[in-house]
């Protein structure tokens, strides 16, 4: 098993407009699955539900970390953290952290989710393997919002 998690996608899409996808907290969420209470602020909790279906009892949390203009957008949160019945704040967090860069044609995204080798040993095989299932998902959650919904 490995610490972090890595995808990369190419986006037909102005960096701009990724950028606006993933910190306009309302642009978020319209991919992502998830409604979130507020605008992402660097070193401010941010939080939300989500609003998958089957996962809407699941409360949106993360610490927004680092927001540099049209480049990098980071957040710590808890990995999978899906269980009502857990209290998961004693836990380290997770980092990920989404890293755009111009290509001709648009513009490449990669998604970096690493720490789990500080999650609970009882907890971190299945939280790594579901967020490696679901970081594929979400890029080309993002992937639809970007490419194929009207400009806005």
């Amino acid at each position: 098993m490995s610490d972090r998690i890595e995808k990369t996608i190419e986006l037909k899409a102005p960096q701009e407009r990724v950028w606006r996808a993933l910190t306009d907290h309302e642009s978020f969420g319209a991919w992502f699955g998830a409604r979130i209470d507020g605008p992402f602020i660097p070193g401010e909790v941010s939080t939300g539900r989500i609003t998958i279906p089957g996962y809407e009892h699941v409360r949106w949390e993360a610490v927004v970390e680092r927001m540099e203009p049209q480049h990098l957008f980071a957040y710590r949160w808890h990995p999978y953290a899906v269980d009502p019945a857990v209290d998961y704040s004693g836990e380290t967090m997770t980092l990920v952290e989404f890293r755009l860069e111009t290509i001709p044609g648009g513009t490449r995204l990669t998604a970096t989710e690493s720490g789990f080798d500080a999650l609970p040993a009882m907890r971190r095989p299945e939280a790594f393997r579901m967020n490696s299932e679901g970081w594929p998902h979400q890029l080309r959650n993002i992937q639809h919002h970007v490419e194929l919904q009207p400009a806005g």
